[in-house]
C-alpha cells in the first residue's frame, strides 16, 4: 500500500505541479511587468552613457511603456466589468418563469379590464342586447366573458366562456324582406342621421358589391378620408359592433392575428379577433372585422392562412389551424385543433399608403376587393333611419338573386374581352379566372343596388387590373398611355369608363 501511496503522489504531482505553475508563471509575469524598481535600475546603469539626443529616444520609450501599462489595465477593467454585469443580470430559470408568470397576469387582468371599458361604452350607445342571459331566441350578453377558469386543463377560457353564454341560444331570423337598394339606402340615411358620417352612392355600390365578391374589403386612400368610419357604421348599422383589430409592425404570422399557445402558462392568448370568429359561428348575423391600418405588416405573412382558406369553394373546408392537438376540455367549436371560420363573418382592411408602411402585393389584392376613398362627402340632409337586424343568409341570397336577374350581359362580356385584348397586346397583362369569377359576383350586385353594368365594370377594372401597371416600367408604359386614353373615350363614349381614365391620368402624373 505504500508503494502505491508512494506513485500516487508521484503521479499526480506532476499534474499539480504544472497546474499551479499556470498561475505563479501568470502572476509572477504580471508582477515582472509592474516592476518599477527594476525600471529604475537599468536606467540608473545606463544614463552615464546617454547623450542629448538619445535621452528623448529614452523618455519616448519610458512613454510607451506606460501607454502599453494603461492599454493592458484599461482592457482588465473592461473584461471585469463585462464579466460583473453580465453576473448581475443573470436571472435563475425560477426567477425567470416567476417574472414571465406575473407578466402574463398582468396581461390577462388588462385585457379583462379592456374588455370590462368595451362593454361599458357600448351599453352606453344603447346597442347591447337585452334580456335575460341565456333564454332561446335572445342573444346574451358578452360583458365580462374572460372569467378565470375554476378548473384545470382549460387553456381557451374566453372562448369556453362564450359557450357557456350560449349554450341555449338559437340564431334569429329576422323576415328580412328589403331590396339592396332599400338596404344601401337605409345604411346611408342611418350614417348620416345617426353617426353623422355621410358617403355617396359611388362610394357605397362598391362597398356593397365588394362584399358579394370576396370576404376581405381593402378601404385604401389618403389620412382622414373615413376609411375606418365607413366599417364601424356598417358594424353599427347591422346592430353588431365591428370587431377592431390595430395591425402592428411587428406581425409576422397568424398567431399575432389570432393568437398562441403559450407553454409557460399552458394558456392560450385569445386574441380579440379569435373571440369575434368564433363567436359568429353561433348565429346568423353580420359579422366584420376591422383590419386597421392593415399595411403596418406584411398582409401576406399574418393573413397568409386565411386568404387561401377563404378562397376555397366548399365552406366546410375553411378550416384555420389553432392548435396542434386537442384536449378534453377545449371549445366545442374547435375541431381537433381546427376552427371554422363562418361564411357570416367579412375583413375590412384599412389602408394608408405612406413610407412608413409596406406595399401590398398581387396575392392580397386579387383575392380581395379594393375600394379607392380619396374624398370626404360634404354633409347632406336625410330622413331619420335606425339600425337594422339583418341575418346573414339573407344578404347572401340577395346577391345570389342579384347575379340571376343582372348577369353580365352579352355587351358587357364584349367589353371585358375588347379591354381584355387591348391590356393584354399593349401592357402584356391578362385577366385571370379570378378575376372573371369577382367580376361575375361584382357587377350584378352593383347593379341591383342602383348602379348601372358599364360602370361596374369601369370600377372593377380600374381597381382590379390597371393596379397592376404600378409595378411595370416607365418606360415601356408611358408612350401607351394617352392611346389607352383615346380608346375608352373613343370605344365607350367620352368619359364613360371614368374610374380607368382617372387612374390612367394620375398615372401619367407620377412618371
Amino acid at each position: 500500500m505504500n508503494t502505491f501511496l508512494r506513485f500516487f503522489y508521484e503521479f499526480t504531482s506532476i499534474f499539480f505541479n504544472g497546474f499551479f505553475m499556470i498561475f505563479k508563471g501568470l502572476f509572477g509575469g504580471i508582477k515582472e511587468m509592474f516592476n518599477f524598481p527594476k525600471y529604475g535600475k537599468v536606467i540608473e546603469s545606463y544614463k552615464g552613457f546617454f547623450n542629448g539626443g538619445e535621452m528623448v529616444f529614452v523618455i519616448l520609450t519610458i512613454v510607451f511603456l506606460v501607454i502599453i501599462c494603461l492599454l493592458v489595465i484599461g482592457i482588465l477593467y473592461l473584461i471585469i466589468r463585462k464579466i460583473i454585469r453580465r453576473l448581475n443580470n443573470t436571472y435563475s430559470k425560477d426567477e425567470l418563469l416567476d417574472e414571465i408568470g406575473e407578466l402574463n397576469d398582468k396581461v390577462r387582468q388588462l385585457m379583462k379590464e379592456k374588455d370590462e371599458l368595451m362593454a361599458m361604452k357600448v351599453s352606453q350607445l344603447g346597442l347591447s342586447p337585452d334580456g335575460d342571459e341565456g333564454e332561446e331566441g335572445e342573444k346574451p350578453s358578452e360583458e365580462n366573458p374572460e372569467e378565470d377558469p375554476k378548473e384545470a386543463g382549460i387553456r381557451f377560457p374566453k372562448l369556453c366562456s362564450y359557450d357557456e353564454l350560449y349554450q341555449n341560444y338559437h340564431a334569429q331570423n329576422y323576415d328580412n324582406s328589403f331590396t339592396l337598394a332599400q338596404l344601401i339606402d337605409d345604411f346611408r340615411c342611418f350614417s348620416a342621421s345617426q353617426l353623422h358620417l355621410y358617403y355617396d352612392y359611388s362610394i357605397l355600390r362598391p362597398f356593397f358589391a365588394g362584399l358579394a365578391c370576396s370576404k376581405l374589403i381593402i378601404l385604401q386612400g389618403i389620412s382622414g378620408t373615413g376609411k375606418t368610419s365607413l366599417a364601424y357604421a356598417w358594424g353599427k348599422f347591422v346592430k353588431n359592433d365591428a370587431c377592431v383589430t390595430s395591425v402592428e409592425p411587428s406581425w409576422r404570422d397568424k398567431s399575432d392575428f389570432l393568437g398562441y399557445f403559450n407553454e409557460l402558462t399552458k394558456k392560450f392568448n385569445e386574441t380579440s379577433a379569435l373571440g369575434e370568429i368564433y363567436i359568429a359561428g353561433f348565429d346568423d348575423n353580420v359579422h366584420t372585422i376591422i383590419l386597421d391600418e392593415m399595411n403596418l405588416a406584411r398582409v401576406e405573412y399574418y393573413f397568409a392562412d386565411l386568404l387561401s382558406i377563404l378562397e376555397m369553394p366548399n365552406k366546410k373546408e375553411w378550416l384555420v389551424d389553432i392548435v396542434s392537438s386537442s384536449w378534453p376540455k377545449d371549445p366545442k367549436k374547435l375541431e381537433k385543433g381546427k376552427l371554422r371560420l363562418p361564411p357570416n363573418l367579412w375583413y375590412i382592411g384599412t389602408i394608408n399608403n405612406d413610407e412608413s408602411t409596406f406595399m401590398v402585393t398581387d396575392k392580397v389584392y386579387d383575392r380581395a376587393m379594393p375600394i379607392d376613398i380619396n374624398t370626404k362627402v360634404e354633409a347632406f340632409k336625410c330622413r331619420e333611419q335606425e339600425a337594422e337586424n339583418v341575418n346573414s343568409t339573407y344578404l347572401e341570397t340577395l346577391f345570389e338573386e342579384a347575379k340571376e336577374k343582372y348577369p353580365l350581359s352579352a355587351k358587357g362580356l364584349e367589353t371585358v374581352k375588347e379591354l381584355d385584348d387591348y391590356i393584354t397586346e399593349h401592357f402584356r397583362i391578362a385577366f385571370g379566372n379570378r378575376i372573371m369569377k369577382q367580376l361575375g359576383d361584382f357587377s350584378p350586385v352593383y347593379v341591383a343596388c342602383g348602379g348601372k353594368e358599364i360602370e361596374a365594370i369601369d370600377y372593377f377594372i380600374a381597381k382590379k387590373v390597371l393596379r397592376k401597371f404600378d409595378q411595370l416600367s416607365v418606360n415601356f408604359i408611358r408612350e401607351e398611355l394617352n392611346p389607352f386614353i383615346s380608346f375608352l373615350n373613343k370605344n365607350y363614349g367620352k368619359g364613360t369608363m371614368k374610374e380607368c381614365i382617372a387612374f390612367l391620368e394620375n398615372l401619367k402624373k407620377s412618371i
